[in-house]
Formats: C-alpha cells, structure tokens, sequence
C-alpha cells in the first residue's frame, strides 16, 4: 500500500531544493541570503503570456496553470517542479494494491478565500463537477473515477480499473477544489484555499496577488506578487534594468551578460519539461507522406536552434527527460540534409521542384526558431513561408481548427503524451498501436512498467515522424540579488511562490 505523509513530504520538498541547486547555472553567483526579508515587501515578476481570462475550469493555455494552481487553488495533492508527488489540502493519502481504491485525509481547518470552510462535501461536489462536465478541460482526466464519497474527514475514490495517471491528474486542473455553491465569476475572479488571494488584475498589463492572512499552511513570505505580463524580452531586460521587476521569467539566455553586469541579478537556468513542438498536419497534402517529414527532420540542425537559444538539449521524441518514459531517440533522425533530399525526391520533389509550406506560430515567440527552419529546409528544397500570428488567432485556427500545415509552440505541460494517442487533439495522430500501448500503461500499477510502455508508444512516434521536437527547453529566470525562495525549474508549467521572499532595504 502506498502512503504518504506530511513528513514525507518534508522530505521530498528538501530533496527538490538540492535537485533546484543542481540545476542551476554553474559560473552564476547565489543571490545573497543575509539580508533580512521583508514581511511587508510586493515582489514583481514578469511573465510572458496573460491569460485571455481566469476560469480555470474551461480555459486553455498554460498561463493559468502558472499563475493560479498552488498560488490560489489547490488540490487533495500536489506536485513539486520535478514532479514528485506531494500532500496539499490533503494531510496524507493511501492508494491500494490493486490500485482501484485511493483515500485521502483532508485537512481540518482549511478555509477558503470568501472566509468560508472547506468541507469534505467541497471536495465531493468539485470532483464530481470535473468528471461530469464535459465543457471542463479535464473532464476525461477523471472519467475512470466511479465513485467519489466521504467518511469523516476520509475522502474515497473508486475505479473500475486502475488508473496510474490518476494521482498525477489531481495534482492538476482536474483535481482543483472550490467551494460549493460559489457565485464568484471565475472568468475575472477566484476563490481559492491557497497562500495568496487574487487582488487584482488589469488586464493587458498585471495581476497581483496578496498574502492570505488565514492561510492553513505557512504563510506566504511576501505580502503580495505582481505578475507583469511583458511579451518582449528586449522589454522585460529593460524593465529588470530600471528596477521595474524583481525576477524576469522566461529569459533569454543569450542576454545573461547584460542583466548580470551591475550584480543585481543573477540568472538561474533549471530543467524543465518545456517541449518545442513543430506540429505536422498529416491529414493531407505533402505531409501526409512520411517521407516528407522525415526529410523535414533530417533537414532540420537541432544542435544549432539550441546554440542559438542559449539553452536547453536537443529532443528527438514526444516525452523530455523529466517525465517517465523518456528514452534518446537521436539515432532515429540524424541531421543530414542530403537524406532529407534524397527522401523529397522519392517523395516526388525533385530538385527544382520546390515544396511550399507555411508554418503558424504565435507571434510573441519572435523569429529565432523561424528563421532557423527558413535557413535550413531551404537548403533541401523546401520553401517555407512563416505565418506569425495573435495567440487568439492560433488558438482558434490550429489548436482549435485544425487549420494549419506546420505550427510551433513550446508546450509546457507536463505528463502530456495523452496528446499523441488522443486523435481528436490537434496533432490529429491516430494511431491504434500507440493508444493501445498508453492504455496498458494507465492500467500498470507498477511506475516502471507504466514508463517501459510510454518509452514504447513514443519510440513508434517518433519512427512515424508525427512531428518535430525542436528542443527541451530550460527554465531561464533572471533572480533579483534581494529575492530568495524563487522556483527555477519548470517555471513555465507551474510557479508555487509562496516561500517567494524579497529582503529589505
């Protein structure tokens, strides 16, 4: 039977802390930890993409996994940025050996923002509410869970078989609880368990969150965080430069040297599970010839969009190295433009007979990516005309339409193979042996064979060239010398700030 505590617990957090010292930049001076915080101190963060609204329920993109979860809701359990497991408004949880029965103990104690309590019927009806609820994004995510009910402070959850992606997932969206009957408008307001309430936000500039003052755990250690949402990175320098913002996420390490210059900021660089993804459309035309994407791998010199970016590692399959199931799949698709021509040919594009493609891509990830891909699958013959677009724009015509040949985006998400053996995403890969292979792993109850049977399903992945993984990114964050507590890895999945601390003077 598997149990974990809150002691447990304690231990995994200092674990990640050493696993955070690990992953930093080896040349880069720790920020000083002398100095005295300050209870009263408002720290400034800047982020990179705003949510176009805050209804975490029905709402896509990550910014509002990075900017809500842990912050202001919370789940039974949560995760640590190198994915370890961990109690949250649960005390302690038990799963069985069979792996249909999971029982967590809820906290006492707990209220919510409004000042109301939190009951095990909240969990109950927020659990149920994600399952039912077909507009919910997670809603599949729970769809095994056929039984959710309370004894005492107990709450039991039942499955028909065994799910080994279950803890994961309520670790997430789907398992965030809120309060029963609660009229707040969660498009523009929350009301959350966690260590900071949401005071404000002005859309198209910022969202503050303050101390909540009766928080059941630790308090926050800054009295409010001012998330400012700063698209361009020559503008958040700027910004850190003028003392504008205190920590600078998503960083370009290439600027390292100008922001470390006068000593007030140091640049950390942690692992994290960013992926980014250059997405074929195989539905039809040219690419829907397996011979045209693998030449548009092979075209493709993965070493120099990591030189370029500064940092992160080369990737070649659909699961980075943080998540189970990574296995490196170099060999599959070396850099070699002469076998991307040769493969083109036998496509049918000969020499002088160009392919035209176009590659959509949100606008605010600026043109280093896209001026690589233009560079080198010109040199094989192919002309590829970019299409910078509004994330709405995007959101709408490829993730949602499926409008598009070739698209880039950094996807954050972590645990996210599901996207490949899910048809109805906007890969479109369909795949009966790979759905086959992710079905047996979430029915595994042991960890190592749910990971032996990703590896599997993303090795055929990979071999069938659904797509481009450009690269593993890293998590690039320019830390204030007067900032302590400050998460560096995976900081563009999810961002617990509440040790987040700023000192005075």
């Amino acid at each position: 039977m598997l149990r974990r505590t809150s002691l447990a617990a304690a231990a995994l957090l200092a674990t990640g802390a050493l696993l955070l010292t690990a992953c930093s930049a080896a040349e880069a001076p720790a920020p000083t930890t002398s100095a005295v915080a300050d209870p009263d101190a408002s720290v400034a963060v800047r982020l990179v993409s705003e949510p176009g609204n805050l209804d975490i329920r029905e709402t896509a993109g990550a910014a509002l996994d990075q900017l809500l979860i842990d912050n202001v809701y919370q789940g039974l359990v949560s995760r640590t940025p190198e994915q370890d497991i961990v109690p949250a408004l649960a005390s302690d949880y038990e799963v069985s050996p069979d792996g249909l029965t999971y029982t967590f103990t809820l906290r006492e104690g707990v209220v919510f923002h409004d000042g109301q309590p939190l009951t095990p019927q909240d969990v109950i009806w927020s659990l149920t509410q994600v399952r039912d609820t077909a507009s919910y994004r997670d809603s599949a995510r729970l769809a095994g869970v056929t039984g959710i009910t309370a004894n005492g402070q107990d709450i039991v959850l039942t499955l028909a078989e065994p799910d080994s992606s279950l803890l994961w997932n309520l670790t997430g969206r789907a398992g965030l609880i809120l309060k029963e009957g609660d009229t707040t408008d969660r498009k523009t307001a929350a009301n959350g368990t966690g260590p900071f309430t949401l005071a404000s936000w002005k859309q198209g500039d910022s969202v503050t969150l303050a101390r909540f003052a009766d928080y059941w755990g630790d308090p926050a250690g800054a009295a409010e965080v001012v998330f400012a949402y700063i698209p361009e990175t020559q503008a958040a320098l700027n910004a850190a430069l003028a003392g504008e913002v205190d920590v600078v996420t998503g960083f370009d390490a290439n600027l390292t040297e100008q922001i470390e210059a006068n000593g007030d900021f140091t640049v950390e660089i942690g692992a994290s599970t960013d992926k980014g993804t250059l997405a074929m459309n195989a539905g039809e035309g040219p690419l829907a010839d397996v011979k045209v994407r693998q030449a548009i791998r092979q075209a493709i010199d993965h070493d120099a969009i990591v030189e370029a970016l500064g940092a992160g590692q080369t990737m070649y399959g659909p699961i980075p190295e943080l998540d189970p199931g990574y296995e490196d799949l170099s060999e599959l698709v070396p850099h070699d433009p002469e076998a991307a021509r040769e493969l083109l040919a036998e496509a049918g594009y000969d020499e002088g007979d160009d392919l035209e493609l176009t590659l959509t891509l949100p606008s605010f990830y600026g043109t280093t990516v896209s001026q690589i891909l233009v560079s080198n699958l010109h040199d094989v013959g192919i002309t590829l005309k970019v299409n910078a677009v509004e994330f709405s724009s995007w959101l709408n015509d490829v993730y949602m339409n499926r409008d598009y040949e070739l698209s880039f985006v950094l996807h954050t998400e972590a645990h996210d193979f599901e996207n490949w053996a899910n048809p109805e995403y906007y890969f479109a890969y369909d795949d009966a042996e790979v759905q086959e292979l992710f079905a047996q792993s979430l029915a595994a109850t042991d960890e190592a064979e749910a990971a032996d049977l990703l590896a599997e399903a993303a090795r055929i992945v990979s071999e069938d060239h659904a797509a481009d993984w450009l690269y593993n990114g890293a998590s690039v964050v320019a830390v204030g010398a007067n900032i302590t507590g400050m998460p560096t890895v995976n900081v563009n999945e999810r961002l617990n700030l509440v040790e987040l601390t700023k000192s005075e003077g």
